[in-house]
């Protein structure tokens, strides 16, 4: 009896083991994604000081169309990299503030940045009084890259900033509140879709091992939104501008948007880190 029992103890064990989650990913497995997602970063973060400095010349130079043609793909590279971007806050206000976030709104001289910039460029159609706004914008972007050089990013900020991307646009800017002058937020779309893919296609190996369900899942509803994207893609690049789309097309792509940021958010969950 001894010996039966001792087998059943050990055969309970062993199916014990078998039924539980996958470990935690550890400290080790995390440094060669870490180590390519500040790869992408810095390089994400050197496209957008040489594009910031095309756009802001075209401002200085009082070239209105080109400057206007400019902005919503010089913003591409901040939108890819931002849960980075928002670690430096100083930075982040005055690059990427909305005039809600001022008393004065848009005569508030702290509003400064993109969005400044944009005010000028499609409410006002105009570059004047623009330069001092310009040459603001590409100081920071220049001490943006500066900083990010120097930074050792958290594990959680990386794996939680694929979430925050996409929570964001869901939360927030699908209502089209960011890009409310120049209607250009398909561009900031994609831009946070594809920042948000490359932190899950860097974890890949690791979610899968821990759930493989789950990564399939996550990369059906990129699929999904991707495809959903697709539909205002115009064949001269670029995306149509945002008022142009019906209150359907808008809850379709909040619908796909919402259920991506949901499974996202259990990311961290799923490797164990939360």
């Amino acid at each position: 009896m001894a010996k039966r029992f001792a087998w059943l103890a050990g055969a309970s064990m062993i199916v014990a083991v078998i039924a539980s989650p996958a470990l935690a990913v550890s400290p080790l497995e995390l440094v060669t994604p870490i180590a390519d997602y500040k790869l992408y970063v810095s390089r994400g973060v050197d496209t957008l000081v040489r594009d910031t400095k095309a756009f802001t010349d075209a401002v200085k130079a009082g070239d209105l169309a080109k400057a206007q043609s400019l902005y919503a793909s010089t913003r591409v590279s901040y939108e890819m990299i931002e849960p980075i971007a928002e670690l430096f806050s100083d930075l982040d206000g005055a690059i990427d503030s909305r005039a809600d976030d001022h008393e004065k709104k848009e005569e508030d001289p702290e509003f400064t940045g993109f969005h400044r910039i944009e005010y000028g460029l499609f409410a006002k159609k105009s570059t004047e009084g623009l330069s001092p706004f310009a040459d603001k914008l590409m100081s920071d972007v220049s001490d943006l890259q500066t900083r990010v050089r120097g930074l050792t990013i958290p594990p959680d900020k990386m794996i939680g900033g694929a979430a925050a991307l996409i929570e964001e646009v869901a939360a927030t800017k699908i209502s089209g509140e960011e890009d409310r002058y120049s209607h250009t937020d398909l561009w900031d779309f994609q831009a946070n879709i594809d920042g948000a893919k490359k932190i899950v296609d860097l974890l890949r190996p690791l979610t899968e091992r821990s759930d493989k369900a789950f990564a399939a899942k996550v990369d059906a509803n990129f699929a999904t939104v991707e495809k959903t994207l697709a539909k205002y893609r115009l064949q001269s690049g670029g995306f149509e501008t945002y008022d142009k789309l019906s209150e359907a097309d808008r809850k379709t792509l909040a619908a796909a948007i919402t259920t991506l940021a949901e499974d996202l958010a259990k990311l961290q969950g799923v490797l164990g880190l939360s």
